[in-house]
């Protein structure tokens, strides 16, 4: 098993773009995985790539004004079933039709669409207010012989759930190799090989065919920076559902998404956090 660094760094002030920035500069240096909150970031990098300085040098050069706190643990190699299952990953039900609960878990309520996620380290679990507010959008739709793009998939929970409310042809594509081939390990044991995940980002579109749903719960700036993409393979008159954003980023996705023919059908908020549901003109 491997032993990992948990590196924490409370930053403030802070906001989702202090944190996707520090996301990224330690992605160059080995980080894998990345949980953002209020306060900071949790980072995870393997214990042989470890390096404080490179640490210290990234925070000397951090270019927003905050001020950043670091502290490292090392977390020994373990059964990772076995600490989600004890410290992070419960049961969760959402809009009293689907509930996500892993292979290890005994005690679940019985529900329409029942997916199972045995996460990797750091990984989603249906948890975050964004993952609810996609699944719910989802299972307001009529999702029955539809395809479907599930972009920056992470443990294959949306898309998986595509699959089980009738989607006959899904997509799911995921930047971090971790990530993928956890997703593909949740794909094969849900059953859904309709579900077909690949390695990459945006550029995986171009080789795909007009969908009639798109799904994209990642960050603001991945999504504006990408929308040309995300639309140029939706179908006129289709659905295209976002998330990972604040309320109040809604303005500056739409002024993007104007530019490509997506218009509002509807908005909804948990915790502040945003879902957009826009269709194609």
């Amino acid at each position: 098993m491997n032993d990992y660094y948990e590196v924490r760094l409370d930053m403030a002030p802070v906001d989702e773009d202090m944190t996707d920035l520090m996301a990224a500069m330690l992605g160059d240096v080995g980080f894998e995985s990345f949980v953002p909150d209020t306060t900071g970031l949790t980072a995870y990098v393997k214990s042989e790539i470890y390096d404080a300085d490179k640490v210290a040098g990234i925070i000397g050069e951090f270019p927003f004004e905050t001020e950043i706190s670091v502290m490292a643990t090392l977390v020994e190699g373990r059964d990772w079933n076995i600490e989600w299952e004890k410290n992070y990953f419960r049961p969760i039900v959402v809009g009293d039709k689907c509930v996500i609960h892993s292979s290890f878990h005994k005690d679940f309520p019985v529900c329409k669409y029942d997916i199972v996620i045995d996460p990797k380290m750091a990984f989603g679990t249906g948890h975050h207010a964004t993952t609810s507010l996609v699944i719910n959008q989802l299972l307001d739709l009529n999702l029955e012989g539809k395809s479907m793009v599930d972009m920056g998939t992470g443990t294959g929970i949306l898309a998986i759930l595509a699959a089980m409310c009738g989607a006959t042809s899904i997509t799911a594509i995921e930047i971090d190799p971790m990530a993928y081939e956890n997703a593909v390990e949740n794909v094969a044991s849900n059953g859904h090989s309709e579900v077909d995940v690949r390695l990459g980002d945006a550029t995986q579109l171009d080789c795909i065919e007009p969908v009639d749903v798109f799904v994209a719960n990642i960050n603001r700036n991945i999504i504006t920076s990408d929308l040309a993409s995300y639309a140029s393979v939706l179908h006129h008159g289709g659905i295209m559902l976002l998330s990972g954003f604040y309320e109040h980023d809604i303005p500056v996705i739409m002024e993007t998404a104007c530019k490509y023919g997506l218009k509002v059908h509807s908005h909804t908020v948990k915790d502040n956090w945003a879902c957009l549901r826009l269709v194609r003109q």
